[in-house]
C-alpha cells in the first residue's frame, strides 16, 4: 500500500510531536502523517532525577496517543527506508508513503553493543546500571542507595550523545547520597570521559571543575569505555590520546553508551558524511533535498542534544515549511540555542544556556553558572509541566 500526505513526520518524540503540534496551528491536520511505532512517549531529561532516587520512573512516561494533535493521520510503524529523489517513505511493514515535504525527527541511536559486554553486565545487575532507558533507569537508584563504599565510576562516550551534561549528573547525586548515608569517606567516585573536557562553554566549564574539586571526584578525560567484565567488575578503558588501555576495577558503575544517527538515516541519501541529517544549521532546510527539513538529536546541527534546542527549532522549521509550500524565502532562523540543566546535588543545580558560538545566552537576570535551588525546581517540577503541557501542545 503506497498513501500520499502533504507533510510527513518520520518520528513522534520531542521533536515530532512539538513540530505536528504547531502545524495544525496553521494547516489543516489532515495533510499532516505522524509516523511513530512506539505507544509510549518518554520525559527522558527526568531520568537523571529517576536514577538519583528522587522520582519513580513511571513519572516519566506518557500515552502517545494523548500527544497525536487531533486530525493527524498517525501511522504506528518504523521507518525502513527514505527516498528522498522519490519523495518516499518505506515502511518496515511493507507499505510506503509519498510526501510533498518531509520533517525528519527520529532522535538518536543508543549504541549498546559498541561497548563489549555491556548488555550481559546490564541483564546480570552485578553493580552495572545507566539511566539510559526506561527499562534500566531505577537500576541507577537500586546501586546508588545500596552502595557500601568502594569505587563507584561513571562514564561519558567521545559520540554525540543526548543531553551532554547528564553523565557527571548521576555523579555528582551520587556523591551527596553517599554523603548523606555515611559511606562517602570510603568511597572514590570516578568520572571517565572520551571527550576532552568537563563541559565545552569555558564559563560553565570553570564552575563545574569546582564542583568536582569540592566533591573530590576524579576526573579522567580522553578515555573512551570499551569493555565491561562485570564478573570481575573491572571497566575497560582505550586513552584517546595514547591508544593504551586501562582497567578500573569498580563496585559500582553507571555507563552512558555510545550514540549515534539511527542506522536508517545513516543509509540514506539524508545523511552527511557523519550520517547525521545534512541540513542547513540556521534554517534546517536540508542542503540538497530543499522539501525536507530536519531537527533534534537526528540532525547534523553543532549543538547540543537537548529538548530545550529543540523548542528553539521547531518554531523555525514550521515558519520555514510553510513559507517553503507557499513559495516565500525562508527566514526564520535558529541561533543554536541549547541548554543543559546542570544538577550538582540534591536541591542544587547550574543551568546552562548557549548558542552556536558557545557563548552564555541566559534567561535569568543571575549568574546561572552559580549553583542554585531556584534553577534545581525548575528543572524537578517546572520544565516537565512545560514539556507535558506547553512543548507537546504547540503552545511554547
Amino acid at each position: 500500500m503506497q498513501r500520499h500526505y502533504p507533510v510527513v513526520i518520520a518520528g513522534g518524540g520531542t521533536a515530532g510531536l512539538t513540530v505536528a503540534a504547531q502545524l495544525v496551528n496553521v494547516l489543516d491536520p489532515s495533510r499532516i502523517a505522524l509516523i511513530e511505532p512506539n505507544d509510549r512517549h518518554f520525559y527522558q531529561p527526568l531520568w537523571t532525577l529517576v536514577g538519583g532516587g528522587v522520582f519513580p520512573k513511571e513519572e516519566s512516561m506518557r500515552d502517545e496517543a494523548e500527544f497525536i494533535p487531533a486530525g493527524v493521520t498517525w501511522i504506528q510503524e518504523y521507518v525502513s527506508a527514505f527516498d528522498p529523489d522519490q519523495n518516499r517513505v518505506a515502511l518496515k511493514n511493507g507499505d510506503a508513503l509519498t510526501y510533498d515535504y518531509l520533517v525528519v525527527a527520529l532522535g538518536i541511536q543508543i549504541d549498546w553493543d559498541k561497548i563489549k559486554g555491556l548488555r550481559e553486565a546490564l541483564a546480570e545487575r552485578n553493580g552495572v546500571c545507566s539511566n539510559y532507558s526506561y527499562e534500566t533507569v531505577d537500576r541507577t537508584w537500586e546501586n546508588i542507595r545500596s552502595f557500601r563504599g568502594g569505587v563507584a565510576v561513571f562514564t561519558q562516550p567521545s559520540t554525540p550523545i543526548k543531553c551532554g551534561g547528564a553523565p557527571q549528573k548521576i555523579a555528582y547525586l551520587a556523591d551527596d547520597h553517599f554523603r548523606r548515608a555515611g559511606v562517602r569517606s570510603r568511597s572514590a567516585i570516578k568520572f571517565f570521559s572520551g571527550t576532552g573536557g568537563i563541559f565545552s562553554v569555558k564559563k560553565y566549564a570553570d564552575a563545574l571543575t569546582a564542583v568536582c574539586r569540592r566533591k573530590g571526584i576524579e576526573t579522567h578525560f580522553q578515555h573512551e569505555l570499551v569493555e565491561i567484565n562485570h564478573r570481575q567488575k573491572e571497566a575497560v578503558f582505550q586513552s584517546l590520546a595514547s591508544g593504551e588501555r586501562v582497567s578500573v576495577r569498580y563496585d559500582m558503575i553507571h555507563v552512558t553508551p555510545p550514540m549515534s544517527s539511527p542506522d536508517v538515516i545513516k543509509q540514506s541519501k539524508l545523511a552527511a558524511s557523519t550520517g547525521w541529517v545534512e541540513v542547513d544549521q540556521f534554517s534546517l532546510q536540508h542542503v540538497r533535498y530543499s522539501n525536507v527539513f530536519a531537527l533534534g538529536d537526528c540532525s547534523n546541527l553543532p549543538t547540543s542534544k537537548t529538548g530545550a534546542a529543540i523548542r528553539k527549532q521547531a518554531p523555525v522549521v514550521v515558519e520555514n515549511l510553510v513559507a517553503a509550500m507557499e513559495g516565500r524565502p525562508l527566514e526564520s532562523v535558529y541561533d543554536g540555542y541549547t541548554s543543559c540543566p546542570l544538577v550538582t546535588g540534591y536541591g542544587s543545580l547550574i543551568l546552562a544556556e548557549f548558542d552556536y558560538q558557545l557563548m552564555p545566552k541566559e534567561s535569568f537576570p543571575f549568574d546561572q553558572s552559580r549553583e542554585r535551588y531556584s534553577m534545581y525546581a525548575l528543572k524537578a517540577y517546572g520544565l516537565p509541566a512545560m514539556y507535558w503541557n506547553g512543548m507537546l501542545r504547540g503552545r511554547m
